[in-house]
């Protein structure tokens, strides 16, 4: 073999073998050595370093065999550098490797819908499950909600429905007031007196007021119940239909076994809204007491989310120990006159003196601006006062159609007296506990 040439790069390959020539001319070809050395020059081979950013992260394929046999499956091993802080993982077999054949197919792969929307077929028999409206039946698109609101509307009915505003500020804030007024309440039904110290001041109107609010919009059933030891007036802003009182659902209390027993002792409105009236007779209306009012707290929580409780005067009565006790949240109602403020501040110091400050802190006030000398006195400075003491405060303003003291129509209200009684009704549910301790 010859020697290989002097400076020749360490890195020249050498190929070595016999060589055979083609005759020229018919003449016979040169004889050659057996064995023939050619030598080719490389250039240097060259190493790439790889960037410190991508060097972190090491991929590797390495091939692994499963413990129960088989063929080798890939894997992929995931290195990270631990000043990533990240936790390194790595992947056995792929999600979406082919099942072997004849293996038994494991639940999740029977009801695994990838790939079922292209018509693939399952490895095994698909159960009835698998017939799905999603799968079977051709997308038409999201159906398009018609806007609301004047310029909204035009605009998607002008251009056929091709152009979608969305609804107006207005219904936006609409909407989400009944989003707050129609929360979802589980666990049993939800207590709310309305009270004060003193009479006249308008607590069967805010009763009746957030009541409606409540049943106009919620889908569940809401009572108001007449707990007025003193013969109270709120069976009279509903229409009748029905002469049955408190009285008669204490008595008839055992022989109440479902709704529709029930309901043939309350009034109902055009909101849907339910009201159990107080006892009509003088002689009888003192003897309404804290055992008959757990009785009818505890028939109407079979069937109600929430109940209302217009409360009489008299705070230091039996009745309302019961009421306080069972509470989950409290109105405050309150004139807009200086004496009328001062008798519901002071029914709120009662309250906190009595061990009910987290009824206090929780409560709403409901300022009623119909009352006599409400122009006289400065309104932002009374709810300023309220606002130190309660969770919020609200103005009930003056409605002819709450003037007249008698039957009240919903959809007869001013516009301004709706949005304030549905504001109340929000911040009522707002304080509500979403579900009750059991």
């Amino acid at each position: 073999m010859a020697e290989p040439r002097a400076g020749r790069p360490a890195n020249a390959k050498t190929e070595t073998g016999p060589v055979e020539l083609a005759p020229d001319d018919g003449r016979r070809a040169t004889e050659l050595p057996e064995n023939l050395t050619v030598s080719i020059e490389l250039p240097p081979q060259q190493v790439q370093e790889p960037p410190e950013d991508e060097a972190a992260v090491a991929i590797e394929e390495v091939a692994i065999t499963p413990e129960t046999g088989g063929d080798v499956l890939s894997t992929t091993t995931i290195v990270l550098d631990p000043t990533l802080h990240v936790t390194t993982g790595e992947v056995v077999v792929p999600e979406d490797a082919p099942a072997e054949a004849g293996a038994p197919s494991t639940s999740d792969d029977v009801y695994n819908r990838r790939g079922r929307m292209r018509g693939e077929v399952a490895a095994g028999p698909e159960p009835a499950a698998m017939l799905t409206a999603e799968r079977l039946l051709e997308s038409r698109g999201k159906t398009k909600t018609a806007p609301e609101g004047g310029w909204p509307a035009f605009v998607y009915a002008a251009t056929f429905h091709a152009v979608n505003l969305g609804d107006s500020a207005k219904v936006r804030a609409r909407k989400a007031l009944d989003a707050r007024i129609s929360r979802r309440l589980d666990g049993g039904t939800r207590f709310v007196p309305v009270l004060t110290r003193k009479g006249g001041v308008g607590k069967t109107t805010v009763t009746t007021l957030l009541g409606m609010a409540l049943a106009d919009v919620r889908e569940d059933r809401v009572i108001a119940i007449d707990a007025n030891p003193d013969r109270g007036t709120l069976s009279e802003r509903v229409s009748k239909q029905t002469r049955s009182t408190v009285r008669d659902v204490v008595t008839h209390a055992a022989a109440i076994r479902d709704f529709s027993e029930f309901s043939a002792h309350v009034s109902r409105d055009e909101t849907r809204l339910d009201v159990l009236a107080s006892d009509t007779d003088p002689l009888l209306s003192e003897a309404f007491n804290e055992d008959d009012y757990n009785v009818v707290a505890d028939v109407t929580a079979r069937y109600y989310s929430i109940a209302l409780t217009d409360c009489g005067t008299g705070i230091v009565h039996s009745v309302m120990r019961a009421v306080l006790q069972r509470a989950d949240s409290i109105v405050i109602v309150s004139g807009g006159s200086v004496d009328e403020a001062r008798l519901a501040s002071e029914t709120l110091t009662w309250l906190e003196a009595n061990d009910y400050g987290d009824l206090v802190r929780n409560a709403i006030v409901a300022i009623n601006t119909a009352t006599q000398g409400t122009n006289l006195v400065k309104l932002d400075e009374l709810e300023a006062h309220f606002h130190s003491r309660v969770r919020d405060v609200v103005r009930i303003p003056y409605d002819p159609e709450l003037a007249a003291g008698s039957v009240v129509r919903y959809s007869a209200l001013q516009p301004f007296t709706r949005e304030s009684a549905r504001e109340l009704a929000a911040l009522v549910i707002d304080g509500l506990p979403e579900r009750r301790p059991q």
